[in-house]
């Protein structure tokens, strides 16, 4: 069989015409035997051949002997054997010129250095073959669009139709298997399920790529130990957006132990989960924490057609909810505006007089004995502009209620045809509610959850996302060019002299001050920049001066200044004998401010990035840091000072003024443009950096540059 060669190797392992079972079986518990029989009960009507020395049929179909004697071009081969057979098996496939190669087997690259070269020699064949292997160490792959279900997992027959669905994507085949379950148990159609496992050719990356073309995907759903191709996996999450698409991702590797775990489980060497979190969510991915949160925001997703900006509205049955409510919501960061004048002025007038307008809205059991109050009271919550989502938290009781509260829920929203976000929240998990209605409300684009916990998380992280989206639009780089043309730059670690002469070439303020050689220079200069003075020794041996006695600060004369000197020089000399110093920095000491630390470092993996936190003990006691990218207005980088957990210091406390924010967001900005221009440097720490009052400015105070 000879395939049309528009079709891409990835095309033809996710849609496949023709498939060959390595491994086929009549031992009901092999793999080969499971993937024939999820393939008959699909009704797969491709070429299907079936491989193994060992039987001339199975049920009826021929065998063949060998990879070798198969028909040119098929599609795809599935890799039912063990693994010492794999190696020959995928080389014989390549001699075939079939398109796509999915490999069960494990005990590759994360079991062993001898497995890791076996992955290698895989990785070689098809690289010279033009083939893609999904594998090794993976669950196989499964087309709900046209009902193709390569994988050893039993797979009910279930096409997706025409409809969008849910792409998943993950290298845990377990984590997808599950995923599939959860997605297809809640009547959520599915478009793709694959696992990519060890990823010896191909990776999550060629997937997404895959996928955001994909007519039958909304949202893209992922699971993911290690992004073997973050620059490309940034690129495909911007180009995913443009194409009306999300992507939603779980990624373990927040504590040391799960990063360990990753290590062993997929043969990857995590990275830096700060780092990679801060990256892809500034590229339009949603993060989230927990598996119940990677399905519930992808329902989301999937089922509204709005993304909810600003605050919610809730209607609830209960006062105690509504209290529990605001207390949830606080804790979300999900904003609850209260009513507005003349939205609360319109509830009035719909409401009965012992029902007072508010938000959360406590509509008591009216609703069974006024069933048309909810299509009353949901107009006014949609004309108004401060909430961009409304929840309907119902008590369902049993199945008796549920047929009286459901009917004119639905009904309104019929009418209604609600241009915002709804959701439906049961408050009482495990009460009887008949399929038909959460069909239904599915069918409208209404979300149904069974606990209002996991709809206020997943709504907080939706309009988290919706509003960083917004707020992305205007953050665009408005970074100046520099003032002047940059000193050379050596390279390895840049003393704070150095630093500095970089940094003031940026438009960066420094303090006033000179290198000086010798105690005559170090006193001429401090008499031309004024009393009191401070000295640091300066070597790119020395970048923790302090810890060698290195800094004396406060000197206010001549006298001062020399007994500073003699006993710098001797501190240094004891710590670092053989230390030759480039000279002594001397700078005027300014006044006192708020202290901030401001740095940058290029990532190996994901390239550069800038840290912004609190000054002093502050930012290590309490973690008081945020990470940002390059490339964000002034304006996008205040905000992210004002979500420190020390933001009230800047804003001005305890009769103090306010800081200067937008001047230490402009240092940032001016930082980021230059790690973005100059990928030679390394790391940039500022700290610290000072912060005036509102209108005087930011200095930085200290310096190190460190290039490759």
């Amino acid at each position: 069989m000879v395939n049309s060669p528009d079709r891409s190797p990835i095309d033809r392992l996710l849609r496949p015409r023709s498939v060959a079972i390595v491994g086929a079986s009549i031992a009901p518990s092999s793999f080969g035997a499971s993937v024939l029989r999820n393939l008959d009960d699909a009704g797969f009507q491709g070429d299907l051949y079936l491989v193994n020395p060992k039987r001339s049929e199975i049920h009826g179909r021929p065998c063949l002997p060998s990879i070798d004697i198969l028909p040119e071009g098929v599609d795809c081969a599935v890799l039912a054997i063990p693994r010492a057979s794999v190696l020959e098996a995928v080389a014989a496939c390549g001699r075939r010129g079939v398109g796509g190669v999915i490999i069960f087997s494990a005990g590759f690259a994360e079991s062993s250095a001898a497995g890791r070269v076996e992955q290698e020699e895989i990785a070689a064949i098809a690289e010279a073959s033009g083939m893609i292997v999904e594998g090794p160490n993976c669950l196989g792959m499964v087309n709900f669009v046209d009902g193709i279900p390569l994988t050893f997992v039993l797979t009910p027959p279930a096409r997706h139709g025409s409809n969008r669905g849910i792409a998943i994507v993950s290298q845990s085949g377990a984590m997808a298997a599950v995923v599939s379950i959860a997605l297809r148990h809640c009547d959520v159609g599915i478009s793709y399920s694959v696992s990519t496992g060890n990823e010896a050719v191909s990776t999550v990356e060629d997937f997404v790529d895959y996928l955001i073309d994909d007519p039958h995907t909304k949202v893209i759903l992922m699971i993911v130990e290690k992004f073997r191709q973050p620059a490309k996996f940034l690129a495909l999450a911007k180009r995913a957006r443009e194409h009306g698409k999300f992507i939603v991702l779980l990624h373990p590797g927040r504590s040391s132990a799960a990063r360990a775990s990753a290590e062993t489980h997929t043969g990857a060497l995590a990275g830096d989960y700060a780092v990679m979190r801060t990256k892809v969510s500034h590229a339009g991915v949603i993060v989230v924490d927990l598996l119940e949160e990677l399905l519930d925001v992808s329902e989301v997703l999937l089922l509204s057609e709005y993304l909810p900006t600003g605050g919610a509205a809730v209607f609830t049955e209960s006062g105690a909810f509504k209290a529990i409510t605001l207390d949830l919501c606080d804790s979300l960061g999900l904003a609850l505006p209260p009513l507005s004048d003349a939205t609360a002025a319109a509830l009035r007038q719909v409401l009965p007089d012992f029902i007072p307008p508010s938000n959360p809205l406590d509509l008591t059991a009216q609703g069974l004995v006024d069933p048309d109050l909810y299509r009353r009271c949901v107009p006014p919550i949609l004309a108004d502009d401060q909430y961009g989502s409304l929840v309907l938290g119902i008590i369902l009781t049993d199945q008796a209620t549920s047929e009286l509260k459901f009917p004119p829920i639905l009904g309104a929203l019929k009418a209604l045809s609600p241009t915002k976000l709804v959701i439906f929240a049961g408050l009482d998990e495990g009460a009887q509610v008949s399929s038909a209605y959460i069909r239904e409300l599915r069918s409208l684009g209404v979300p149904f959850f069974p606990t209002p916990e996991r709809a206020f998380r997943a709504l907080a992280l939706v309009t988290r996302f919706a509003d960083a989206e917004e707020s992305r639009r205007t953050m665009v780089s408005d970074a100046p060019s520099h003032e002047a043309s940059l000193p050379e730059i050596p390279r390895g670690v840049l003393p704070e002299y150095r630093s500095k002469l970089l940094l003031q070439a940026l438009g960066i303020q420094i303090p006033n001050g000179f290198l000086a050689k010798s105690l005559e220079e170090a006193q001429a200069t401090a008499v031309h920049i004024g009393y009191p003075v401070a000295l640091k020794a300066q070597s790119a041996q020395l970048s923790h001066k302090s810890d060698a006695g290195g800094v004396v600060l406060g000197l206010v004369d001549a006298e001062a200044l020399t007994a500073g000197w003699l006993n710098m020089h001797d501190n240094i000399g004891a710590k670092h004998p053989d230390l030759l110093l480039d000279g002594v920095l001397v700078e005027k000491m300014g006044a006192r401010g708020l202290e901030l630390i401001v740095g940058a470092r290029n990532d190996p993996d994901w390239g550069p990035i800038l840290l912004i936190g609190a000054g002093g003990v502050v930012a290590e006691v309490l973690n008081d840091v945020r990470l940002i990218p390059p490339g964000l207005s002034v304006k996008g980088i205040v905000d992210e000072f004002h979500q420190l957990k020390s933001s009230a210091l800047l804003l001005g406390f305890r009769g103090s003024k306010p800081c200067d924010v937008r001047a230490v967001a402009d240092i940032v900005q001016r930082l980021g443009a230059f790690m973005l221009e100059y990928p030679q440097i390394q790391e940039i720490d500022l700290n610290p950096v000072v912060v005036y009052p509102d209108g005087q400015g930011a200095v930085a105070l200290d310096a190190l540059i460190v290039t490759d």
